[in-house]
């Protein structure tokens, strides 16, 4: 999934503003400017878009993770580290289920209300490292449809959710 898609729709959910978007991005020791944030969070047909990087994007998850969590132990050398790598679905997956603290029931409850059904065997694959043999892929389908259950559980009433997320899954090639 896109880091600029995800991080507008977490925007969203967490019904942020940008000065609390930089606070988050600056408890991971990250530093954008106010300008920076609202072109990334801009469309891509935009002329001022700027491309979220994974090193950013995951700074934001990181930050999301001590806001909500609390610093971690020698959190700042394993933040480093973690920035270098390839930023998947899988890590993007396991970044948010720490920071909000979801249990597999949770996770499941939060897929099913967005009409998502998988069994807890094939929700403990995507939290397993990429060698395990019994590791799978998260695909953005199921990334998205646990973004949504997040939002029905952080925005409830909001007006016609399924609608929104249906139309923003309509729009993706």
């Amino acid at each position: 999934m896109d880091n600029n898609d995800c991080l507008r729709r977490l925007r969203y959910i967490l019904d942020l503003d940008d000065d609390a978007m930089g606070g988050i991005f600056s408890l991971a020791a990250h530093q954008s400017t106010r300008e920076e944030i609202c072109n990334m969070l801009k469309k891509e047909d935009d002329a001022d878009y700027l491309e979220c990087t994974d090193s950013s994007f995951t700074a934001f998850l990181d930050g999301l993770i001590i806001q909500k969590r609390g610093p971690k132990e020698d959190s700042t050398e394993a933040a480093q580290a973690g920035s270098k790598k390839r930023l998947t679905n899988n890590m993007i997956f396991r970044k948010l289920r720490i920071a909000f603290d979801l249990k597999a029931e949770d996770i499941l409850s939060l897929l099913s209300q967005a009409d998502c059904q998988i069994s807890k065997h094939e929700l403990s694959a995507f939290f397993r490292k990429p060698d395990n043999r019994k590791y799978r892929e998260c695909k953005d389908q199921i990334l998205r449809n646990f973004l949504a259950g997040l939002q029905l559980k952080h925005r409830p009433g909001e007006d016609s959710t399924k609608a929104i997320w249906d139309k923003a899954l309509a729009s993706k090639p």
